[in-house]
């Protein structure tokens, strides 16, 4: 009898700190950021947001090459702050929301960085085209309680894709030379997750 509890306490002991390594966080939507900015008439840049998404992050504090993560946007939520453009882009000239509603990332592996930082690499799916991308991620910030109780962390990611890849070509030639829209596109995610 003594030796199947001292059996059960060593497993006990092996798993438990194995199962706290690894836990789920949600996006926190009203608390984070999905932007956007591209260049426009080779001049300045035009910055834009999706006010609409969900995801999570499956950490795995032992091995973080093991965590994952999902991400999906709801693509008629663009915002630039310009109606018109907003109606533009949800176009079939762009983003053809009415045919391809939801923008998603789903990671294919993450890679430990020096410091807190991280690449995170997936396939991301936009405009009905899947294309591999890379995010160099900074965080999970170390956990904090808020006043409610909820465990929260935060990350903050960038990548740039080529628009042209996911088959947004829609453009027009200026007078001057050159093109009113930039094909490429810079990504900037603010995360705050809070624990499942």
């Amino acid at each position: 009898m003594k030796r199947i509890l001292a059996t059960l306490t060593t497993i006990t002991a092996v798993l438990i700190p194995l199962l706290a390594s690894a836990s789920t966080w949600n996006i926190d939507p009203e608390h984070s950021n999905v932007g956007f900015k591209v260049r426009h008439m080779m001049v300045s840049n035009v910055k834009g947001e999706f006010g609409k998404f969900s995801g999570k992050l499956e950490l795995d504090e032992r091995d973080i090459a093991k965590s994952k993560v999902e991400v999906n946007i709801d693509a008629v939520s663009i915002v630039t702050g310009v109606a018109k453009r907003d109606e533009h882009l949800r176009s079939a000239d762009f983003f053809d929301t009415a045919k391809y509603p939801t923008i998603s990332f789903v990671s294919s592996r993450v890679k430990k960085m020096k410091g807190e930082r991280l690449q995170v690499t997936g396939l991301l799916t936009m405009h009905g085209v899947t294309k591999e991308v890379t995010l160099e991620v900074e965080g999970p910030a170390a956990p904090a309680k808020d006043p409610w109780g909820n465990i929260r962390r935060g990350v903050q990611a960038t990548t740039r894709v080529s628009r042209k890849d996911f088959g947004l070509t829609w453009n027009a030639a200026l007078e001057t030379g050159g093109v009113a829209v930039g094909d490429e596109v810079t990504i900037a995610l603010e995360i705050e997750l809070i624990r499942k």
